[in-house]
């Protein structure tokens, strides 16, 4: 049976750049299109946070200003409430041994721009990840936790690596979003990463780069999901 670890931001805000505190926390459809994926196809999924923190889900991806219809958000609430005993007790992600994991899974929403993006340990386990050949997938603000991975030197092994995020027009979509103090497209471009968006925005888009595999936008929620399934399927 193929083992996931889906690491989970611990954040329960993003700080901007007047110092305000913008609520958030995971978001649902990233977590939750991608862990149901994975338990249907027979996966064991384990769900890890930084210090075992209990994580919070976004609000804004459980309404129409995070463009989610009502039908699609009371689908959302009844699964994250079915998975109360798994959210509420996921295990500490500095206790964990990568290489138990047949994949390592980051999904996204604006807590990642806040905890992961500094997240030295994190970041470690993620040199390690990519380092060991073995499936490393990160959905639209986690690709954050890359930068992480920038040393003293202003190196990360990820610069050159093909890869997506959510893209500064998909950002600026929110208004608190043009105080943010950086937006992901730029940071991931700057430490030498070779981004790459969809042509339309909020539509599905998944890059594959060795064992790097990425998603642009909640959108791509299901294609990462299952390009991934299909790659343990294979192995």
């Amino acid at each position: 049976m193929p083992t996931v670890l889906m690491v989970v931001t611990g954040a329960r805000h993003w700080t901007l750049t007047d110092g305000t505190q913008h609520p958030t926390g995971f978001w649902a459809e990233e977590f939750l299109v991608p862990y149901g994926i994975f338990v249907r196809a027979g996966f064991e999924v384990t769900v890890a946070t930084p210090g075992a923190v209990v994580p919070v889900v976004d609000n804004l991806s459980l309404g129409l200003t995070g463009g989610i219809l009502p039908t699609t958000a009371r689908k959302f609430r009844n699964q994250l409430s079915e998975l109360a005993p798994v959210l509420d007790n996921p295990v500490d992600l500095y206790g964990v041994d990568l290489q138990r994991y047949d994949l390592v899974f980051y999904p996204g929403g604006h807590g990642p721009m806040e905890d992961f993006a500094v997240d030295r340990v994190s970041g470690q386990m993620l040199i390690d990840r990519l380092a060991s050949g073995r499936p490393l997938a990160l959905l639209c603000h986690a690709p954050a936790a890359l930068l992480a991975t920038v040393d003293n030197d202003g190196s990360t092994p990820f610069a050159g690596r093909h890869l997506t995020g959510l893209s500064n027009r998909e950002e600026l979509v929110n208004s608190f979003a043009k105080k943010a103090p950086w937006l992901l497209e730029d940071r991931l471009t700057a430490i030498g990463m070779r981004y790459d968006k969809a042509f339309l925005p909020f539509r599905p888009h998944v890059i594959r780069d060795g064992n790097l595999f990425t998603g642009q936008n909640p959108q791509s929620s299901r294609k990462l999901a299952e390009t991934l399934v299909a790659e343990l399927s294979r192995s």
